[in-house]
């Protein structure tokens, strides 16, 4: 195998071997620990949850254990970029190991004009390092939900809430994404952009609810409307405005819901079942 590259994970060990020289590293009492379980793998991620909070003295003790028992724990979201670049939130990164490099992910002037303009008008940051190379990258521990979502699945392309963004395979196309109309924005409370991603590829998403609560509705040229802002992620494909209630004012007097988010089309909405 001299002079080719090859990596191999068994039992949370890596072996690297390159271009003749050999490269290894050993991650132990991590993945493999009593108490870490993996909760979801998709792709290059694996969201790793820890059973109990066990750094803790005799004053904290008793809110971490209640914590943990309802489903308040710890997580990370755990990256092998041997198989893919990854985009990650830019502060996100806790550690690396192997030969582990980051970029800026830039392509030029132009290309950090437009990616500062799309941070500003989505509440997201505006440069959003990228990881290459060959180990393992670790994002910060989080006590939000990680959702990992195939966004080839999602009709070719998926638009996100603002904050939820977390990493993504860099394959993924990320564009702005403006609301179908004026109304939407000012009518709802929110900002006229989204966060888009196009194309093939995994994202991973901070979500304050739980997947086991989270509640998927499939368009086939159908409408579904929802009052209050609780659809977290839905297909681009989606016409989204922001309506009211009624076909009138008396209508939407008489119905006592005022305003609801109208997504039309054909494609797929993630909700959650209350507002944050």
């Amino acid at each position: 195998m001299s002079g080719s590259t090859y990596n191999v994970l068994i039992k949370y060990e890596i072996f690297i071997e390159k271009k003749g020289d050999r490269h290894m590293f050993k991650i132990r009492n991590f993945q493999d620990s009593d108490n870490v379980k993996i909760v979801e793998e998709l792709g290059p991620f694996q969201v790793v949850e820890y059973k109990r909070d066990l750094s803790v003295d005799h004053s904290t003790a008793q809110n971490a254990y209640y914590a943990s028992q309802m489903n308040v724990r710890r997580r990370q979201l755990v990256c092998n970029v041997n198989l893919s670049n990854i985009t990650v939130q830019a502060g996100s990164m806790q550690w690396t190991v192997g030969d582990v490099k980051a970029t800026t992910g830039l392509k030029g002037v132009g290309d950090f004009i437009k990616k500062s303009i799309r941070g500003s008008v989505t509440n997201e940051s505006a440069i959003k390092p990228e990881y290459t190379g060959s180990g393992i990258l670790v994002l910060e521990p989080t006590y939000k939900h990680i959702l990992l979502i195939d966004v080839d699945q999602w009709n070719g392309g998926i638009v996100i809430e603002d904050g939820l963004f977390l990493a993504c395979e860099s394959e993924l196309q990320l564009k702005t994404v403006m609301r179908s109309n004026l109304s939407s924005a000012a009518l709802g409370g929110e900002g006229l952009f989204n966060l888009g991603l196009f194309g093939k590829g995994v994202v991973a998403l901070e979500s304050y609810v739980p997947r086991e609560e989270l509640i998927e509705i499939e368009l086939i040229n159908d409408e579904l409307k929802i009052d209050g802002n609780m659809a977290i992620a839905w297909s681009a494909s989606l016409k989204f405005t922001v309506e009211r209630s009624g076909k009138t004012l008396l209508g939407s007097a008489a119905s006592g819901e005022g305003l609801v988010n109208v997504y039309r089309g054909t494609g797929k909405v993630l909700m959650a079942p209350v507002v944050e």
